[in-house]
């Protein structure tokens, strides 16, 4: 990469970038709506090339043209810059809209020794990620009241590098503040339908459920859903001991299946809007494509791992793998990939959910469970994703404009006029091999460690800025908090 503001530029690969990046947005910045237009005749300030943009229609080469933070013009590759503009020649370098986490668990406040909103967020920036959503848990308290969510912003305001919005929860005792919730901008809510593994956001009963169904479908809310079914836990053999086969026997596909099975009959009563998160199994699939053959409006994740390990590569005692549902068999993980193919699965999120080291020990029954690839999602994507046939464009879609669109980020999502000017840009050939060392969450443990990784991320930019350069970040808190429009 090179740039300049006047005269020719060598596009002669991975030169680096100059560090004059702009303005940043003062710490906080001010409430960010989810949509809104461009500046009406705004001066273009930024001008970025390259043979490989990732647009709506396709990979291209193209020139992209930015004008006080949003994208103004997508041209073709040789258009001229506008005088006095910025200029960044990406060579082949592929330009990506930056990625939309729409499942992260920051746990600030209250945990932020787990993860707090500096660390998830430079995490964020160095792996492609401009805008995340954070998750109801595990920070305390919880976000289930309007006060609490006050409070979660006031402690992440003038601590995100990139962009943050919020979903609120419902849980058993709080179904009379969900509108309230939602007037205040969060973006749906999330529940449990089997325990969360912290006290203070229990699970719903199937009964409730159905009143959180009704209560939000009278205005339109999002419920995101952890679906597995208690009594199918509970009657699994329980986990316990080094042995990862026994872990995963102690999660069977058929407590993910009972769950859906009934999140979909609910939504089919109430009429209601359904997310499942983090699909682990490929078995409900058909059930959920008929679903929405009949109507129901269920969208649908699924994670990185899921798509990337299996459980039979995880070593015994490596608890770093372990996650709620589990990362199953390599057989379950095709289906899994046949789904995004077919377009059941909607998005790839990280479920980016961490803990202090000493959490995960090495008996599967009492570890913490969770997996931390905020920084290395689009590498361990698109490294699975090449080698199965597909290209950068799909990669964008499951992984910026799907989970844009689920959480209604308007300005989000696409390299296409009028949004905000967001972008990764990838070295889709190029390897690495991940280090813990070299990542910026705060507890350094991740299941990714020693694995080679497709797809390096040169650079990182929010709204015209740079806030991210060859894994470092590289600007101040400069991102703002989102909330629903």
């Amino acid at each position: 990469m090179s740039e300049a503001s006047g005269g020719a530029v060598s596009s002669g690969g991975a030169a680096a970038e100059s560090d004059r990046t702009g303005g940043a947005a003062a710490p906080g910045g001010p409430s960010y709506e989810s949509g809104g237009e461009p500046p009406a005749r705004a001066r273009v300030d930024l001008v970025l090339r390259s043979t490989r943009v990732v647009t709506p229609t396709g990979v291209r080469p193209a020139t992209v043209h930015v004008a006080d933070g949003r994208i103004a013009e997508v041209l073709p590759h040789a258009a001229p810059a506008p005088a006095g503009a910025r200029r960044v020649e990406l060579g082949d370098d592929a330009l990506l809209p930056g990625l939309v986490d729409t499942h992260v668990h920051v746990n600030d406040p209250g945990r932020a020794h787990w993860e707090g909103f500096a660390s998830a967020t430079r995490a964020a920036a160095a792996g492609g990620i401009t805008t995340l959503v954070d998750m109801p848990l595990n920070s305390v308290p919880p976000t289930t009241t309007v006060s609490h969510l006050a409070r979660k912003r006031a402690v992440a305001g003038p601590k995100v590098l990139v962009d943050v919005g919020f979903w609120g929860g419902a849980v058993p005792d709080n179904l009379a503040e969900l509108r309230a919730l939602h007037a205040a901008g969060v973006f749906g809510f999330k529940s449990f339908l089997s325990p969360s593994g912290v006290d203070e956001f229990p699970h719903l009963t199937r009964a409730q459920l159905a009143a959180v169904l009704d209560e939000l479908a009278a205005i339109d809310g999002l419920f995101l859903v952890h679906a597995e079914d208690p009594h199918h836990l509970a009657s699994a053999p329980p986990a316990s001991g080094p042995r990862y086969a026994d872990f995963l026997a102690s999660r069977p596909r058929s407590v993910e299946g009972e769950a859906i099975a009934a999140l979909i009959a609910a939504a089919r009563a109430s009429g209601g809007r359904v997310h499942l998160l983090h699909l682990s199994s490929g078995e409900a699939l058909p059930m959920i494509a008929a679903a929405r053959r009949a109507g129901v409006r269920i969208t649908v994740e699924t994670c990185p791992h899921f798509l990337t390990l299996a459980a039979e590569e995880v070593p015994d005692g490596a608890t770093e793998f372990k996650c709620c549902p589990p990362i199953r068999e390599a057989a379950n993980q095709d289906l899994l990939w046949q789904g995004l193919r077919e377009g059941v699965i909607d998005c790839v999120v990280s479920d980016h959910s961490p803990s202090t080291p000493e959490l995960k020990t090495g008996d599967f029954g009492t570890a913490w469970g969770g997996i931390s690839s905020l920084q290395l999602g689009l590498p361990a994507v698109w490294s699975a994703a090449r080698a199965r046939g597909h290209d950068l464009a799909d990669v964008a879609r499951w992984m910026s404009t799907a989970p844009a669109a689920l959480a209604g980020l308007t300005a989000k999502g696409a390299i296409a006029p009028g949004r905000d000017a967001d972008f990764a840009v990838l070295a889709p050939e190029q390897t690495f091999t991940v280090d813990a060392a070299r990542l910026h969450h705060r507890n350094r443990v991740t299941a990714y460690a020693g694995r080679t990784l497709h797809g390096v991320v040169r650079s990182t930019w929010l709204r015209g800025t740079r806030i991210a350069q060859d894994g470092q970040p590289s600007a101040p808190a400069a991102g703002r908090l989102l909330t629903r429009r």
